[in-house]
């Protein structure tokens, strides 16, 4: 079990299509538990792509990889839904249900990944919510809530199962610079108590506040710069 679990995420040599086009080849990518990683690049570049490969959207059919313990390349269709339980998926769009309230969207999630005891359904949401700041909120309708507010509720969301990853794809991207700030600052909270965090993003000046591990979409290569200075 240890060496399985010695990078929560390990991609060797991997080639990822879209349609049968390439869109990035040859990547290694290796991260341990808790590690925050910027991952950058131009519009098309693979962000995307990358990100739909870990959490198994996009098959994986050349190379190796594992997510989370799971083997990707062998990975059965009735197995990605478990797969999924220990990622958190994060969008630029928080993706809520909009004729639901904040509790009935995490209530959602929970059912439809086996959660029975509704004492610890309660506790569960309870303390998602006071984890992305939003404890009184949980009977608002998304429209009720702001937008950095709605992607605390997403973030929340993401949070339910404690994934081992969390996979953030322009999260900020919807919001103005001081609501990015503070959800860049949750996130970072969540990768130092242990959860992976890879977060797509343009956003350079926040990157420059945090400073972290830089992976680099270009030129159809994932490409390691974390040692290089940011240019716009």
């Amino acid at each position: 079990m240890d060496a399985e679990q010695k990078h929560i995420i390990d991609l060797k040599e991997v080639n990822i299509y879209q349609q049968k086009h390439l869109i990035l080849s040859n990547v290694n990518l290796q991260l341990e538990a808790g590690e925050f990683v910027w991952l950058i690049g131009k519009t098309g570049s693979g962000k995307s792509s990358l990100l739909k490969t870990l959490y198994a959207e996009l098959e994986l059919t050349e190379g190796e990889g594992e997510v989370a313990g799971f083997t990707l390349k062998k990975l059965k269709t009735r197995k990605i839904p478990l797969l999924r339980r220990k990622l958190g998926i994060v969008f630029q769009d928080f993706q809520l249900l909009s004729d639901r309230s904040v509790i009935e969207n995490l209530l959602f999630v929970m059912r439809a990944t086996g959660w029975k005891k509704k004492d610890e359904i309660k506790d569960r949401i309870d303390e998602v919510l006071h984890l992305v700041g939003l404890p009184t909120k949980g009977f608002k309708m998304p429209h009720e809530l702001s937008g950095g507010e709605q992607q605390r509720v997403a973030i929340a969301r993401a949070l339910i199962n404690h994934p081992s990853v969390i996979l953030a794809d322009e999260p900020t991207g919807n919001l103005d610079p001081a609501t990015s700030g503070r959800i860049l600052d949750l996130l970072r909270d969540i990768s130092q108590q242990g959860t992976t965090v890879i977060m797509a993003t343009h956003d350079y000046e926040h990157m420059r506040k945090f400073q972290s591990k830089i992976i680099v979409c270009e030129n159809a290569k994932l490409v390691d710069k974390s040692s290089e200075t940011l240019a716009e």
